[in-house]
């Protein structure tokens, strides 16, 4: 039995070593850029199994001198070179872009909880520098990196690192002024999916 429960943490471990090292060109990343304006937000999304209620992603959408998500771990991807990545970090997220990251989060027995923040514009950018820096994240780590980010910003300090996207939900909700919205395969949102 012990050698059975060994085997599986090493096969658990061993899925979780690789990271993806996608990374999208100067000239592709200029090209995607994309500025929303005020108010600077940080917005935590979180999937959850609608059956189990087990956490299943964590990634950090981060409106400040641009719009970007930070999407450790993650395996979303726009077609045509929209919202190209760089070491887990997709550029130029219009409108449409985050819609289409949302549905693919909440496909399913998935739901999506959007937690927004808003913050000053100098946090935002440090929250994007922060995750720039990360660099690539390996498999089952998302909300252990996304804590990570969210810690080192001014007044988030004592959000503890975690590997569970739920615990993380649960600490960001705690925080002043947080609006949050849940989001289902089966709602119907008003967005629109134009660039």
């Amino acid at each position: 039995m012990l050698s059975r429960l060994f085997c599986l943490v090493a096969l658990v471990f061993l899925t979780a070593c690789g990271a993806d090292h996608k990374w999208a060109s100067d000239a592709e990343v200029a090209q995607a850029r994309y500025v929303m304006g005020p108010p600077a937000t940080l917005t935590l999304i979180t999937s959850i199994n609608g059956d189990t209620k087990a956490g299943a992603h964590s990634a950090l959408l981060i409106n400040g001198s641009e719009r970007v998500l930070y999407d450790p771990a993650g395996s979303w991807e726009l077609a045509d070179g929209q919202a190209p990545e760089r070491y887990d970090m997709h550029f130029g997220m219009f409108p449409g872009a985050v819609d289409n990251f949302v549905a693919f989060q909440s496909a399913g027995v998935f739901y999506v909880t959007e937690q927004t923040l808003e913050v000053p514009l100098a946090v935002a950018d440090q929250a994007i520098a922060a995750a720039k820096a990360q660099g690539a994240t390996p498999k089952a780590l998302c909300a252990n990196s996304t804590s990570t980010i969210l810690g080192k910003l001014p007044g988030m300090e004592h959000l503890g690192r975690t590997f569970f996207p739920t615990a993380l939900q649960r600490e960001f909700a705690k925080l002043p002024g947080v609006v949050e919205t849940r989001i289902d395969g089966t709602t119907t949102a008003p967005r629109v999916a134009t660039n």
